[in-house]
């Protein structure tokens, strides 16, 4: 077996010195054009590549972004966290990750378990990308005393003095309240909302209060039923919620906000299964915008978050970090849109266009970059 080159043959036949070659390969700066051409020449010539190894010892990164999630397994039957909004923002985070040359370490925490979990995968990481309620914010903050740390909720991160991506969750709902009771009139509305430890589902419903409120409406205090942000969990919570408002003499609500999509196809099968219709009887919206809001029937309106770049911004944020240690901390909010579709009650009468794609017309985009 012929004797591998050596970055010295490189810097030899190139006429620059092995650090020159060094960041040349590394994409760093500090040398010419023809510089670059040259050592990159000199390297295919004699087919050389640098260490992985090397490479990370001269960088001191082992080339690894850890993503940590609550479980998604179960617990007492119930689902801890929306497996198809972890799956996108995993496709987003890995993309990120790619374009940058690293890999993706994925853990789930749970309870006690959580906290030495997060430390074991922070010791094989550059950094770490948390949903917010993966850690409590005393393990996060000391997390980010070891390794660059981003938090999945800008709530939580402006707390935590920790690098944040979050969505404009309240533009977006109060839009969705206002279009529900200006463009439809309706009068009665009910929130399921997500945990309640969860700052998505806390800014979501404070959104939908500040828009009953704005259309003098009653603004409750507290949302009429927690769905866990699952499907099962949404079916269960609209099912109690239709049940009480039985035991207490009332109709079914007019219309049903669910904090999340998933949520909102649990209430449409129990809807369904009392003989409710959509919209008919019952309006239902969610948010998120996933795949399925456009497959079911009625097809779902909702506010589309970006979920996949949450997690390719979150993985950038990691790495500019990892450049720049004393930098600013950095909150990015990305931008919410309201999307129309049959189950509010958006039909051609309402003036809305109807497409092969699911009765879908999307609103302008509500919400900025900070």
């Amino acid at each position: 077996m012929p004797e591998r080159s050596t970055i010295y043959e490189v810097a030899r036949q190139s006429g620059v010195s092995t650090a020159t070659v060094s960041r040349v390969m590394g994409n760093g700066t500090g040398f010419s054009e023809a510089t670059r051409t040259r050592v990159l020449a000199a390297a295919a010539e004699l087919d050389w590549f640098p260490s992985g190894t090397a490479r990370g010892l001269a960088s001191r990164r082992n080339g690894i972004i850890g993503l940590l999630f609550p479980d998604l397994g179960s617990s007492d039957d119930l689902e801890v966290e929306s497996p198809l909004y972890v799956d996108q923002v995993i496709r987003g985070a890995e993309s990120a990750a790619t374009a940058d040359g690293d890999a993706v370490l994925i853990a789930a925490t749970r309870g006690a378990s959580g906290r030495a979990l997060a430390l074991a995968v922070a010791s094989k990481c550059d950094g770490l990308v948390v949903v917010a309620r993966a850690l409590n914010e005393s393990d996060l903050a000391t997390l980010a005393q070891r390794v660059p740390v981003v938090v999945l909720s800008d709530q939580v991160g402006r707390r935590t003095n920790v690098d944040a991506v979050g969505v404009d969750n309240r533009s977006g709902l109060r839009g969705l309240v206002a279009h529900l009771t200006s463009v439809h009139g309706y009068t009665d509305l009910a929130f399921v909302g997500g945990p309640a430890d969860s700052p998505d589902s806390i800014e979501r419903f404070a959104a939908f209060r500040q828009g009953v409120a704005a259309a003098g409406l009653h603004a409750p205090r507290a949302p009429d039923a927690d769905g866990g942000f699952t499907e099962g969990g949404g079916a269960r919570a609209v099912a109690d919620l239709l049940d009480r408002r039985s035991d207490q003499g009332r109709t079914p609500p007019r219309a049903i906000v669910c904090g999340n999509d998933e949520m909102a196809v649990g209430a449409l099968g129990v809807l369904s299964s009392q003989h409710l219709h959509v919209p008919g009887d019952v309006a239902v919206t969610g948010f998120d915008d996933l795949a399925i809001a456009r497959h079911v029937r009625p097809s779902l309106t909702t506010v589309a978050q970006p979920i996949r770049e949450i997690g390719a911004e979150a993985v950038r944020a990691v790495v500019a970090r990892l450049a720049d240690g004393a930098a600013q901390r950095r909150s990015v909010v990305l931008p919410t849109r309201v999307v129309l579709r049959s189950s509010c009650g958006c039909t051609h009468g309402h003036g809305h266009r109807e497409t092969a794609a699911g009765d879908e017309q999307q609103t302008s985009r509500a919400g900025s970059r900070a």
